[in-house]
């Protein structure tokens, strides 16, 4: 059982300039992923493409993200959330720079998957960040504030890559972004540090309540060791979950403001400002459920329950309120639940990463929360695709929200199914995670 141990002033200052760090790397990140989308007319302008190229384009970034995950795992728990996450920003920087020099598809394309493969480390990272610097029971809120960035930096995403195209060309918004991602690089490598590298007294060790916090060293993990995390449900519940989760994430992120548009005829100015409501909405959502996440476990829930019950409850009241808004006339109505809906999805992704911290095994946090992603992103990669399909198919988006719901309560049948807690390892392999 963790000791109920405040936080000594020094440690309350790391954690507040972690997470400062951490949302400002997640918004660079998320602005960078989505300049394409915004800079989408005139890059096709510009470089004669078709839609369907610009449609690999767009997925190009998504499909290299997911398969980088598997890698990217093991070296984050070997070298560190400080060496692997500079590397990572340093990369996608790059890669959003060359962005802005391709000439043809093909080279675009590459920059994208570049791009892709650089982002990678970003959410495994932050979750070993949340573990080495919070307890157990402040985790769920940590996760929470670096959650939100993601749609934090979607929603300065279209203003601000609108105003250095205007200003500068599309070209030279590219290198902008990339310059700003490599000072961010420089500013991460300087300034984060984990537990072992900061000279902490007894009584600050102490706050975080085991062996694995305040002192763990990083280390590397064998392919035998990452394959043994597989020998547990939890670990397919995770990755089958956030599958579900991240499909319909990515079902809003892409198509949203077409389903406005398209669907329920706004204008294209009525769209604008209508799919920003749901979006706010998701930023609240990703800080709420950490809150609650910590409020459960501080009020006797375990680790489990504060995580699993929740995440669950998220995802059934998303799934009705997708079908609410599906079957609605009423264009307010269905704001006020597409608003909802991803209120719950977020929620439900912060969870999920605050599931990971706490159920992987010591010095596993970085592949499992890779893993997870790995699930997740290639739900995300197919939700776009299958969209796009049905409603060029049908001339309607109704099928396509409704398998984003039935995919949301498949993830939430998977989290009951097959989630049980803490992955157990053996103990030869987990031993040398807990020395030095």
């Amino acid at each position: 059982m963790q000791p109920d141990v405040a936080p000594s002033r020094r440690v309350k200052t790391i954690q507040r300039q972690t997470l400062i760090l951490l949302v400002i790397c997640v918004s660079i990140s998320t602005i960078d992923r989505a300049a394409l989308a915004v800079a989408n007319p005139l890059v096709r302008h510009d470089l004669g493409l078709s839609v369907s190229e610009m449609g690999l384009l767009l997925s190009a970034f998504l499909w290299a993200y997911a398969i980088a995950q598997l890698p990217i795992g093991p070296l984050i728990d070997r070298f560190g959330p400080r060496r692997v996450l500079t590397a990572g920003i340093a990369v996608w920087s790059t890669a959003q720079m060359l962005c802005g020099a391709a000439t043809g598809t093909l080279a675009f394309a590459g920059s994208r998957a570049l791009l892709g493969v650089g982002e990678a480390p970003q959410f495994p990272t932050a979750a070993c960040a949340a573990r080495d610097w919070f307890a157990v029971r402040d985790r769920g809120r940590a996760t929470g504030w670096f959650m939100c960035a993601s749609y934090l930096g979607t929603g300065i995403a279209a203003p601000l890559i609108t105003g250095l195209m205007l200003s500068f060309g599309w070209r030279w918004m590219f290198v902008i972004m990339g310059v700003l991602g490599l000072i961010v690089a420089l500013v991460w490598g300087l300034k984060y540090r984990s537990p072992h590298e900061v000279a902490l007294g007894e009584a600050e060790r102490a706050y975080f309540g085991t062996p694995a916090n305040g002192g763990a060293r990083a280390q590397q993990v064998s392919l035998r060791q990452w394959a043994s995390l597989f020998r547990s449900g939890t670990t397919w519940g995770m990755l089958a979950g956030y599958f579900g989760i991240i499909y319909v994430n990515w079902l809003f992120n892409t198509w949203l403001p077409g389903y406005l548009h398209m669907e329920r005829h706004m204008s294209l100015v009525q769209v604008g400002w209508m799919a920003a409501i749901p979006y706010s909405c998701a930023v609240v959502g990703a800080i709420t459920a950490g809150y609650l996440v910590d409020w459960l476990s501080k009020r006797g829930a375990s680790l489990t329950a504060s995580r699993k019950a929740p995440a669950c409850v998220f995802l059934v009241v998303q799934t009705l309120l997708v079908i609410c808004a599906v079957s609605s006339t009423s264009n307010a109505v269905a704001i006020a639940c597409l608003s909802g809906a991803m209120f719950c999805g977020t929620a439900a992704t912060t969870i999920a990463w605050a599931m990971v911290s706490v159920f992987a095994p010591a010095a596993y946090t970085g592949s499992l929360g890779s893993l997870q992603n790995f699930g997740g992103y290639l739900g995300g990669a197919c939700a776009p695709i299958v969209t796009g399909l049905i409603v060029q198919k049908t001339g309607s988006f109704d099928l396509a929200l409704y398998i984003g719901a039935g995919m949301s309560l498949l993830a939430a049948l998977a989290y009951v199914a097959l989630v049980r807690g803490k992955i157990a390892v053996e103990q030869e392999e987990e031993t040398p995670a807990l020395v030095g």
